[in-house]
């Protein structure tokens, strides 16, 4: 990799890292104050419907903003087409949503979800517009304009939904944080994007992009279904309060998550993409797993771990019922990070049609695991979502290097240390949690007790070079910061 593409990514790295630090802080403030503001029903009613109409802003895509971003040249006139087109999709999703809301309501015969539909219509507009603008900020490595949006937009929305909460506005506090976030972000990259559409442009070559698209939706929405059928099982068969405890753990704990993951796509996607065909490119892939997979395995690990008293602190006393679901979502969590390189490769190389194929592979192994979860309830359908990537990532590492060409011995390997230092953590901070102290004192001891066991598995030398290798990694971005 060149220097000059080096320094980019690291100075990508460290402030997509510096605004991932402060949107976790935001989910946390998120979790923690509407938690004590609603109820589990308020959550449950609008988890319903973003479990149904959510797929809708998968179609809003439409795969395009990573063919824009992993395009190795996109002119004005095909920026401006994509640009319609996703605005176009949007309006037009925002139509079926709001036709649709009565058959909503009755798929889980509530009727104020009618209401609550079509209040969240207009987010499919708004994102529509957004998606290309922002790709355009990714696509030319703004990571720090990117990083500053994705802050500020989470920050207005939680201020907003606060404060109808404590005005007693229940779960329309949750529907006006959802329309805010997506109003705020849109005016907020169109302000730092500098660039206007033009007319559709029916001369420009598009048919490479739509297909790209095309086959990236098509595994976004086998995906899609696949993420959310614990949702919609839970919902149907259970009800909005079963679904509403759920949700607070799923969003206590893989929200995060995704908050990690995503940004690291958004740096590793052009980064991999420039660097393809080079000697350079399967290091880059080994770095990031390992850059990725130590932090957010052993940050799951503690929750695990901690799981009673930390629930205990952040939630309190009326969700009793997350701890069990909770550490079953910090499994399914790990075993996803360590897939989560996979899909950075079949972007950056173009593989979409190969990565469509895992992706029906691993949404049958999901589906099929939740479903038959579900005879046990909710924390049944939590352990069918945990099973699952456990399953699929042997998987998914096996179809990578059999499309995709790349060496996955060491990623097999590095993974297993990531794995072990891990499991060493985890089983540290339960050790300490168990003491018969305060929740926070518990917290704060299962924190301690992990990180003790993550310096005694220092005495493994291969733990020991990936630590080397995680350092360097972090100087790189430092230094790329201050060039």
């Amino acid at each position: 990799m060149s220097v000059g593409l080096a320094g980019r990514a690291a100075r990508g790295a460290l402030s997509t890292g510096v605004g991932l630090a402060a949107r976790m802080t935001l989910q946390l403030a998120s979790v923690v104050v509407l938690s004590r503001l609603l109820s589990p029903g308020d959550y449950g009613l609008v988890a319903m419907v973003v479990a149904i109409i959510g797929i809708g802003d998968t179609l809003r895509d439409f795969g395009l903003s990573s063919a824009a971003i992993q395009s190795p040249d996109l002119s004005r006139g095909q920026r401006s087409n994509l640009f319609w087109t996703n605005t176009a999709i949007g309006l037009g999703l925002g139509l079926v949503a709001l036709a649709g809301s009565g058959a909503v309501a009755a798929f889980y015969d509530e009727p104020a979800l009618t209401a609550v539909t079509q209040a969240l219509a207009v987010t499919f507009l708004l994102n529509g517009m957004m998606t290309q603008y922002r790709a355009g900020l990714i696509r030319d490595m703004r990571f720090r304009t990117v990083a500053a949006v994705d802050v500020a937009a989470p920050a207005a929305a939680l201020a907003t939904a606060v404060a109808l909460a404590a005005a007693g506005a229940g779960y329309w506090a949750l529907v006006a944080q959802q329309v805010v976030q997506a109003a705020v972000g849109l005016v907020a990259v169109a302000v730092a994007g500098r660039w206007l559409p033009g007319r559709y442009d029916r001369s420009a070559p598009m048919r490479s992009l739509y297909r790209f698209g095309g086959h990236l939706l098509a595994s976004q929405l086998v995906g899609y279904l696949a993420n959310n059928v614990d949702s919609l099982t839970i919902g149907h068969r259970f009800g909005a309060h079963p679904l509403g405890v759920y949700n607070r753990a799923f969003q206590l704990l893989m929200n995060p998550l995704n908050q990690v993951r995503a940004p690291s796509t958004t740096v590793a996607l052009p980064v991999l993409s420039r660097a393809a065909g080079t000697p350079q490119f399967d290091e880059i892939v080994r770095t990031g797993q390992l850059v990725l997979a130590y932090p957010v395995t052993i940050g799951l690990a503690v929750v695990a771990g901690t799981a009673d008293p930390l629930v205990a602190v952040l939630l309190g006393p009326a969700w009793q019922e997350v701890p069990p679901v909770l550490r079953l979502l910090a499994v399914a969590g790990i075993f996803q990070t360590l897939s989560y390189v996979g899909y950075w490769v079949y972007l950056s190389r173009g593989l979409t049609r190969e990565l469509l194929h895992y992706s029906f592979a691993s949404a049958a192994i999901r589906i099929t695991c939740v479903l038959v979860g579900s005879t046990w309830g909710v924390v049944g359908v939590a352990a069918g979502y945990a099973l699952a990537p456990l399953l699929a990532w042997p998987l998914s590492l096996w179809w990578l290097g059999r499309t995709a060409g790349l060496p996955v011995r060491p990623l097999y390997l590095g993974a297993g240390r990531v794995l072990l230092v891990g499991a060493a953590a985890g089983a540290a901070a339960a050790a300490a949690a168990a003491a018969p102290v305060t929740p926070w004192l518990q917290v704060v001891a299962g924190a301690a007790a992990a990180a003790l066991a993550c310096g005694a598995a220092l005495v493994l030398p291969a733990v020991r070079r990936d630590l080397h290798e995680l350092r360097r990694a972090a100087r790189s971005a430092l230094r790329g910061r201050r060039a």
